[in-house]
């Protein structure tokens, strides 16, 4: 698969990140193409979802340059745009769209529930969520990595953990960084885990915990807004697909996602630009390979 990482420039780096606001004195939001009249086979999923003329997307709000629930209470970030760029291709106005806030562990859920229409929220694409998901994309490929305090200088790498018993390590709850982790730990008693990533973040700022772990694009976020007190440690460790998280068996709106991905490549890297694109450092992204739908 031909990946270009967009935060490889980050990956290993102590640099401490800016990262503008959407909205705010970074790049406006771009402009969304909202098909006019979009035709689709009757009983699809496209079908239902443009007639009625709204969408239901879980997302984060919790993750800048992600999702994250902006000043005027809406969230913005790659993930948002993305959400809207597919939105759009159904006849779907931006303002139509209900954005249902998804943390890590009910993802799953949200879809079998019937409460979101899709998902795009830093969701891993794994062999386990198959089971319970069909997933579009992946839409961006990430690592891994660590997050400590600036002044921390005995953590540098997974390896030092082992190393530091006593280190407590925070990640969110039913995320793949979580279980990935468990295997550089003296004992699970290191891991700390909540529902949401920022609350990780408030306890590496309180001294609660000593580490943070999750995909590095989303730590450079953390770090950027942090105000000098964060930083990023060693190489990413793993490869994390992003995939975007749809009804299990629904086959053809997978692919209508992956042919909307393909067809507005140039939509995408304004979407990145405007987004998590803004963080010093960041390189401009390639669409990973779209895999088969299945």
């Amino acid at each position: 698969m031909p990946i270009k990482n967009p935060l490889t420039a980050l990956a290993g780096s102590v640099l401490i990140v800016t990262l503008a606001a959407c909205g705010g004195s970074g790049s406006a939001t771009p402009d969304v193409a909202v098909a006019e009249t979009p035709e689709f086979e009757s009983g699809t999923t496209m079908a239902e979802l443009s007639e009625a003329g709204s969408i239901r997307i879980g997302t984060k709000y919790d993750q800048p340059g992600f999702g994250l629930l902006g000043l005027e209470d809406e969230p913005e970030g790659f993930d948002v745009e993305i959400g809207k760029i597919i939105a759009g291709a159904m006849g779907i106005a931006p303002d139509k769209i209900e954005w249902v806030e998804t943390p890590s562990d009910v993802r799953e859920q949200v879809l079998e529930d019937g409460d979101v229409d899709m998902v795009v929220a830093t969701y891993t694409i794994n062999d386990e969520r198959k089971q319970r998901v069909t997933f579009a994309g992946p839409y961006y490929v990430v690592g891994q990595s660590l997050m400590v305090a600036a002044d921390n200088d005995t953590i540098e790498g997974p390896e030092d953990l082992k190393d530091n018993p006593d280190a407590k390590v925070c990640s969110a709850t039913g995320t793949a960084p979580a279980d990935n982790i468990e295997q550089y730990l003296a004992s699970k008693d290191q891991l700390v885990l909540f529902d949401v990533y920022e609350k990780c973040a408030d306890a590496l700022r309180t001294g609660q915990v000593d580490v943070v772990t999750t995909d590095n694009a989303i730590l450079a976020g953390f770090v950027a807004n942090a105000e000098d007190q964060f930083k990023l440690v060693g190489e990413p460790f793993t490869e994390e697909p992003w995939g975007i998280g749809v009804t299990k068996g629904d086959i053809e709106f997978c692919e209508f996602i992956n042919d909307t991905l393909a067809d507005n490549q140039d939509a995408y890297s304004k979407a990145w630009d405007s987004t998590a694109g803004q963080i010093e450092g960041a390189q401009d992204p390639e669409l990973p390979e779209l895999a088969p739908c299945a």
